[in-house]
C-alpha cells in the first residue's frame, strides 16, 4: 500500500508544492528569467488554470499557467518520472493556449508567444543537456525559422553541460534535483533562498497543510478510478476471449464478475489464451 506523504516531507519536485511555490508570481516570474534568458517586468499566474482535472490523462494535472506584461503565455510542469510522449504532451498544452486565445477573439496575426516548459527530473533525450529549446525551422534551410511563436523547453537536472548554460539555472536544477536533506543546504544563490523560504513558510502554514491533504484524496480517487478501469476492461476481455469458446455459464460470469484482484483477473486472462476449451479454463481457474 503506498504510503500517505506529509507536506513536510515535500522538496519542490514534488507537484503540489511545486505548483504552490510557482502560484507566487515573483517566484514564478524568477523561473522564467532563469529559463529563457529575457527579463519579465511582471507574471500573472492564473489558478484556475494551473490544478485542473484533466480527462484526456484522466488525472489530476498541476502545473503552472501564466501570462506576462507582453501577453505573451507560459506553461510550467514538473515530470519527475519519465513519461511516454513528452513530444506530444507539448503539442497539446501548445494547442490548448491557441484554442483559448482564438476562442476568446484574438485574431491569428494577433497570437501572442507560448512557451511550455518541462522540468525534467531525468534526461528526456539522453543528450546531457541541462536546457533542450525547440523552435520551428525549416529543414532546407537552417537559417529560417518559421516565426510562429512557439518555444518548447526541456530543462534536465541530470545535465552535464554547465559551461554552456547560465549558472543561475544550473544552480536552480541542482536545487530541483536535490533530497529533502539536500534542499535545506546552502546554494549560494538569492532565487533559490528565496525558494527556500517560501517553502519553509508553506510547511508551517495550516491551511497548505490541509489543502495538501484535499490534494492527495483526488491522486487517491484517481488511483481508484484507474484500477476499476483496468479491472472492468480485463474482464470485459477475459469474457470475449472465452465467449469464442462457446456460451459462457452463469456461474463462471458471476465469479469473474466478483473478482476484484488484479494479479487474478490477468492470470485467468494467460489461462483463457492458453486454453482450448472453456471446460479447461474452468478447470484451470
Amino acid at each position: 500500500m503506498r504510503r500517505k506523504h506529509r507536506l513536510k516531507e515535500l522538496t519542490i519536485k514534488d507537484n503540489f508544492m511545486f505548483g504552490a511555490v510557482m502560484m507566487d508570481e515573483n517566484n514564478c516570474k524568477g523561473l522564467l528569467e532563469r529559463v529563457l534568458e529575457i527579463p519579465i517586468d511582471r507574471v500573472e499566474v492564473s489558478r484556475e488554470k494551473s490544478i485542473v482535472y484533466h480527462p484526456e490523462y484522466k488525472g489530476v494535472r498541476l502545473d503552472v499557467y501564466a501570462k506576462d506584461e507582453c501577453q505573451s503565455h507560459y506553461n510550467v510542469e514538473m515530470q519527475v518520472k519519465r513519461k511516454a510522449a513528452l513530444g506530444e504532451r507539448s503539442r497539446y498544452y501548445q494547442s490548448q493556449m491557441d484554442m483559448e486565445l482564438l476562442l476568446s477573439g484574438e485574431d491569428y496575426s494577433e497570437l501572442p508567444d507560448t512557451y511550455v516548459i518541462f522540468i525534467c527530473d531525468f534526461d528526456p533525450f539522453e543528450e546531457e543537456k541541462y536546457r533542450y529549446t525547440f523552435k520551428m525551422n525549416c529543414k532546407e534551410s537552417g537559417q529560417t525559422n518559421l516565426e510562429d511563436g512557439r518555444t518548447i523547453v526541456f530543462l534536465n537536472t541530470h545535465g552535464k553541460n554547465e559551461s554552456e548554460v547560465p549558472k543561475e539555472l544550473v544552480t536552480f536544477l541542482k536545487y530541483v534535483k536535490a533530497d529533502l536533506a539536500g534542499s535545506e543546504e546552502a546554494f549560494d544563490d538569492s532565487y533559490v533562498e528565496q525558494l527556500q523560504n517560501f517553502i519553509r513558510k508553506i510547511k508551517g502554514s495550516r491551511e497548505m497543510e490541509e489543502r495538501f491533504m484535499i490534494f492527495e484524496e483526488m491522486l487517491k480517487e484517481e488511483r481508484e478510478e484507474g484500477r476499476e478501469e483496468g479491472r472492468s476492461v480485463l474482464k470485459e476481455t477475459l469474457l470475449l476471449c472465452l465467449q469464442s469458446f462457446g456460451d459462457v455459464s452463469d456461474e463462471v460470469l458471476e465469479q469473474i464478475q466478483a473478482q476484484q484482484d488484479m494479479e487474478v483477473l490477468k492470470n485467468w486472462m494467460q489461462t483463457a489464451f492458453q486454453s482450448k476449451t472453456l471446460e479447461e479454463f474452468v478447470q484451470k481457474m
